[in-house]
């Protein structure tokens, strides 16, 4: 049966309200673990009776904690937290070849899933060197330009590319780039980007094979670029290769796998 419009309309605004709700919750971070009511207020336009509101809700639920220097991560988020965590772990014996792969080439070890018009990090091993490349798990970064989004988009219907085209800094017509570096990287077996999204750093990345055979994660290692010269490159892209298939022979799984 259709649905009146009462019901649209309360539909439209209980989902405006977890938005909002959710805006909240993201303004905290590392760098600021706590954030006053006026500084809600300030960043999401809110009126200070809706953030009211919104902010007691959140402490009922557990989801936020007043202190005294305002409002911190509430206990509710932390049982959230460990539950994505023990979810989103990867087995043991993944986690370990990614830990020696760091060791011995002396790079900083990333795993990235796809997810949408993204990829996502899903585990990474630092450099052991001071001079290292980042990403924090679970960060969401772009596929227009990348080795992992090479390696990730291979079998990408175009719809798929002309979306994340658009998206990028290149307009509709990067679409045809993505497909030629996908097509390349299927071809070699890996890929490299040399400062496409970062000014200054390199990355090759290789495909981790699903149960079914299909390319499910992109391993790759990063670093600065003048440590990843032509032969270095060809090395890593070795290693890389070892170790996916050894992680593939193990049954790579994650819920974000769409063999799961």
């Amino acid at each position: 049966m259709e649905r009146s419009e009462q019901e649209r309309s309360a539909e439209a605004t209980g989902v405006r309200s977890v938005r909002r709700a959710l805006d909240i919750l993201g303004l905290l971070s590392e760098d600021r673990p706590t954030v006053t009511l006026r500084e809600i207020v300030d960043a999401t336009g809110l009126a200070k009776t809706t953030a009211v509101r919104l902010v007691q809700t959140l402490e009922q639920c557990g989801l936020l904690w007043d202190t005294p220097a305002g409002y911190t991560a509430g206990p509710g988020l932390w049982r959230w937290a460990h539950l994505a965590h023990t979810s989103w772990e990867l087995p043991r014996e993944t986690r370990k070849l990614m830990r020696e792969l760091a060791e011995e080439q002396r790079e900083t070890v990333n795993l990235f899933m796809l997810r949408g018009e993204h990829r996502v990090c899903v585990a990474q091993q630092e450099s052991p060197q001071a001079l290292r490349h980042v990403v924090g798990v679970g960060d969401e970064l772009p596929l227009w330009a990348g080795a992992s989004s090479k390696i990730l988009l291979g079998t990408a219907p175009d719809s798929l590319l002309h979306r994340i085209a658009q998206g990028s800094p290149y307009g509709e017509l990067h679409a045809r780039q993505l497909r030629v570096w996908a097509d390349t990287a299927a071809e070699h077996g890996f890929a490299v980007s040399r400062g496409e999204r970062d000014e200054g750093l390199t990355a090759v990345a290789v495909p981790v094979l699903g149960r079914s055979g299909a390319v499910v994660a992109a391993l790759s290692l990063s670093g600065p670029s003048h440590r990843f010269p032509e032969e270095t490159v060809q090395r890593f892209a070795g290693a890389l290769q070892e170790v996916a298939r050894r992680m593939s022979d193990q049954g790579f799984a994650h819920p974000l796998s769409p063999t799961m």
